[in-house]
């Protein structure tokens, strides 16, 4: 038996188990981060650079592909490593790291994804409320509730995760750092305070959640309504982006947790973990420069002054 204090280091679960399937692992990831990276740093660039996207939908997405960036670049380089060197390694303190950064990237994530729906539900529900409602302070003030609660949240947990003993080895059965795995390891009956929390955290999930379905539910009626098809074409085209985007996220983040444990395989877990965890960052910049004309038109001007200026 051991205990948190005798722990240097923890062992992550690997992705494959022959050397050709570790490098295969590796350049996949590479691909998938190169990917996002280029398309969240595109997208930060031409909200950056563009006047004309200085609006407050722009303003959240820019924010979104921040938390987007910030969440792919702490799980995945590590389980790049891990791969192309392959070992399954890390430090006691890194994975306190991994696991504050993942939840404060991820939370934040959630809770702009929310902002934003209200913003879709303002623009169309509300319209002539919209800018007063939405101003740039307004917004700026919404964004920076958004990072703090994400914060708070990956504080707490982190603290409240790392503060308990550890007696059932070191074995994480994930290939990056996360709290349910992290507690199959505490003592038995020492994790309720952790369980307290993640119920608390839950429910505010679900709020979020009721929140944006009931948002929804009004958009969608309000767009039924609009007169003209050009309308209702243009109402769809800045909702349907955000709805693919939250779609995929709550949708393998919540079947994950809450898939019955009759389905939990080693696989499974692994395959769905990369779901809501690595593809969505990637995916994300492509589901909203497809819908967005502006985004589009920007990120083209953007990459012909590049070319131009070399």
């Amino acid at each position: 038996m051991s205990n948190s204090s005798s722990i240097r280091h923890f062992l992550l679960l690997a992705l494959a188990d022959t050397r050709q399937l570790q490098l295969l692992h590796f350049c996949l990831l590479l691909g998938i981060s190169l990917a996002a990276l280029l398309g969240n740093g595109l997208i930060i660039s031409a909200v950056a650079c563009s006047h004309h996207l200085h609006t407050p939908m722009f303003f959240f997405l820019l924010n979104l592909a921040l938390a987007d960036l910030g969440s792919i670049c702490t799980t995945v380089p590590k389980a790049m490593h891990n791969s192309l060197w392959d070992t399954s390694n890390i430090s006691y303190t890194g994975c306190a790291a991994q696991l504050f950064f993942f939840l404060f990237f991820i939370s934040a994530e959630y809770f702009l994804l929310t902002i934003m729906c209200y913003d879709r539900y303002m623009s169309i529900c509300k319209p002539l409320h919209y800018g007063t409602l939405l101003g740039s302070r307004a917004c700026a003030h919404m964004a920076a509730a958004a990072w703090a609660s994400g914060f708070l949240n990956a504080l707490l947990h982190t603290a409240n995760t790392f503060s308990l003993p550890l007696c059932h080895g070191n074995a994480l059965g994930q290939f990056f750092c996360e709290v349910p795995h992290i507690l199959k390891l505490s003592c038995s009956k020492s994790y309720q305070r952790e369980v307290g929390l993640i119920a608390g955290s839950a429910c505010s999930i679900f709020g979020c959640f009721v929140f944006m379905v009931f948002s929804y539910g009004q958009i969608f009626r309000a767009v039924v309504r609009i007169p003209t098809e050009q309308g209702r074409h243009k109402a769809f085209s800045t909702c349907l982006p955000h709805l693919a985007v939250v779609t995929l996220f709550i949708s393998t983040s919540f079947f994950t947790y809450l898939k019955p444990s009759s389905m939990s395989s080693p696989s499974l877990d692994l395959a769905l973990s990369v779901l809501y965890s690595v593809v969505p960052p990637a995916l994300n910049p492509l589901i909203y420069s497809l819908r967005s004309q502006d985004l589009k038109a920007s990120v083209r001007r953007l990459m012909i002054g590049c070319f131009q200026n070399h």
